[in-house]
């Protein structure tokens, strides 16, 4: 399944960079793994010029060669293409249930009641997808609609996530809503004491500083050095080793402008390759911080090249139904993360790579500055989560 984790990061990276660009100076966050399945959903059901831009900016169109999707056997829907049946066994794999962290992913259709949808794209997203279309009455009741929506996204990240849709979001023309929610809340393999955390001030950059809750412990940790630009990468295990947190920092004169220029797939898999990762005894510093941010990802999604989906005359998305003015409204995305001494609760170069190798056995990881991180799974190396701290 690495190509599928392939298109994860290039899709995880793109995303950022959009983001990045139009929110210049602030904190990001967001969930490209819910994303892609989401989008995943809708592909399922799209056709023609709205498949294959899509395809393209999830990075699909490189990934399998039997990628197309299409029902070919109304009884199954192994023949819906291979990139949807391996995203559901991926998603299984990352779902497997572990007492020592809650991890839940869900994503819901919303259609409208007027419309027919094909019982085939039902099934298929139900048994692909653990994913349920449901039908509303987005013309008569859109506040109640809203109110609906906003309660199962409640429900379905422990509290975290409220008001996804705020007041007068849903439109009464609204014909389809996508919904994507992940939460996730995890214990460090290796816990901050809290009475170890102190207040410390945290760089923002042209002298300016805030002062931070800084967590600190010393343990053996998985480091590396990269020369060009001058970056620690530190990885932080949750229990079980399952999932980790990477945190790419900015060290001496470098910026994190610098590595956000630098950023892309082979610098990413270079500077956070295991092979350049070496254990050894680490003063970390990183910290306590929480962010909850919402992002409408409709003019997002279609400067990266997927437009025809959201085009009322445009779309095709009738492998989902039969009605020929189906298209996707709204695309929503909120996430939530909060990192404390416990553990983590989230519910988003050219040239030869050079690694210091010869370091001293104790190092020191400083995060007083702003920095990138992100939370994958160690067996898929999918990212469940990726942000930018610019002040917490």
């Amino acid at each position: 399944m690495g190509s599928l984790s392939t298109a994860n990061v290039e899709f995880c990276l793109d995303v950022f960079k959009e983001l990045n660009s139009n929110n210049i100076g602030d904190n990001i966050f967001f969930s490209p793994l819910s994303l892609l399945y989401a989008l995943s959903m809708i592909l399922l059901g799209a056709r023609r010029n709205s498949a294959e831009q899509m395809e393209k900016v999830l990075h699909f169109n490189h990934v399998v060669e039997s990628l197309k999707p299409g029902f070919k056997d109304s009884s199954k829907c192994s023949q819906a293409g291979r990139i949807h049946s391996e995203l559901g066994a991926l998603l299984s794999q990352i779902k497997q249930p572990d007492s020592n962290y809650t991890l839940s992913i869900a994503n819901r259709l919303y259609g409208t009641k007027l419309m027919a949808f094909h019982q085939q794209y039902l099934t298929c997203s139900e048994k692909l997808y653990q994913a349920q279309l449901k039908t509303v009455d987005f013309e008569h009741s859109p506040e109640e609609t809203r109110k609906t929506i906003n309660a199962w996204v409640e429900s379905k990240t422990n509290g975290k996530v409220t008001n996804l849709f705020g007041k007068g979001t849903i439109d009464p023309s609204s014909v389809m809503v996508l919904v994507n929610v992940i939460y996730f809340k995890g214990q460090w393999q290796n816990k901050f004491q809290e009475g170890e955390t102190s207040k410390t001030p945290f760089q923002l950059g042209e002298g300016k500083s805030v002062t931070v809750d800084m967590m600190y412990q010393t343990g053996i940790f998985k480091l590396a050095f990269i020369k060009k630009p001058r970056i620690q990468v530190l990885e932080l295990p949750f229990v079980n080793n399952r999932l980790s947190m990477i945190i790419l920092l900015p060290v001496g004169k470098a910026k994190l402008e610098q590595i956000e220029k630098e950023l892309n797939l082979k610098t990413f898999q270079e500077w956070t390759s295991s092979s350049n990762m070496m254990e050894k005894e680490v003063e970390v510093y990183i910290p306590r911080f929480k962010l909850e941010i919402k992002y409408e990802l409709n003019s997002l999604l279609k400067s990266l090249g997927m437009t025809d989906i959201f085009d009322q005359t445009k779309a095709d998305l009738s492998r989902m139904s039969p009605a020929k003015n189906l298209y996707l409204s709204k695309v929503i995305h909120k996430s939530y993360v909060d990192v404390n001494e416990e553990g983590t609760e989230a519910a988003a170069a050219t040239g030869n790579i050079v690694v210091v190798k010869n370091v001293p056995m104790r190092a020191q990881f400083m995060a007083n500055r702003p920095f990138l991180f992100f939370i994958k799974h160690t067996r898929t190396n999918m990212i469940l989560f990726f942000g930018k701290l610019a002040s917490p």
